[in-house]
């Protein structure tokens, strides 16, 4: 990557996104974030500088930075995402740890936070805007959607799929063939057996609705 990276969110995501550029020696601009006592901090000597919608800051934005949101919260990121589509013209860029897997022939999208250890294996599918947490693994044909956020050493089996929006916890596994619908909410360490719907809370081994 030849540009610098300004960083949305100086948050445990934040960090996670500064650790990562640094280890593959891409230059990070700064961070953004709203929480105003954190204006004027460092981290790693890259310093905090304003808030996420700065004009000063998001002009430079395309041609002489590059972007990437650093937000859990499904709700913001999506929104940065959105102004950064219609206001600056750009995508954010991936973020992929140094020791992660990622199987040329598989399919991944923009904006994703890949962190350590995780395996991405042939012809899986990752949307955009995902955050894949420190030893997820996606089996081959498994298909994850947009602004999914799977937890530590999840485990997406072979040809499941997770639609957008959804929220897997830690150590959490989804079993072959399983599809779990938008928005879904998977707890920590469950055992998905069965389809999910839409927007429903599940938990357990095997997992059932809360």
């Amino acid at each position: 990557m030849e540009n610098p990276v300004l960083i949305f969110g100086a948050g445990s995501l934040g960090m996670t996104a500064l650790d990562i550029f640094q280890r593959n020696t891409v230059v990070v601009y700064g961070l953004l974030d709203d929480n105003k006592e954190l204006h004027g901090k460092e981290f790693s000597d890259v310093s905090v500088l304003g808030e996420t919608d700065n004009d000063g800051f998001l002009k430079l934005i395309g041609q002489k930075c590059e972007a990437f949101v650093a937000i859990n919260d499904a709700r913001v990121r999506k929104r940065l995402v959105k102004m950064l589509n219609e206001r600056r013209k750009v995508q954010p860029v991936n973020a992929i740890h140094d020791t992660a897997t990622v199987s040329g022939m598989a399919t991944i999208g923009h904006g994703n936070l890949i962190a350590a250890r995780v395996v991405i294996n042939p012809l899986a599918e990752v949307g955009q805007h995902c955050i894949l947490q420190s030893g997820v693994i996606i089996e081959s044909q498994a298909k994850v959607g947009d602004y999914v956020q799977i937890g530590t050493g999840s485990v997406i089996n072979s040809g499941a799929t997770v639609e957008e929006g959804t929220f897997i916890g830690t150590g959490a596994t989804i079993v072959s063939g399983v599809t779990i619908g938008k928005n879904a909410r998977i707890g920590a360490g469950s055992v998905v057996i069965e389809n999910v719907e839409a927007g429903t809370t599940v938990f357990g081994n095997p997992a059932k609705k809360l």
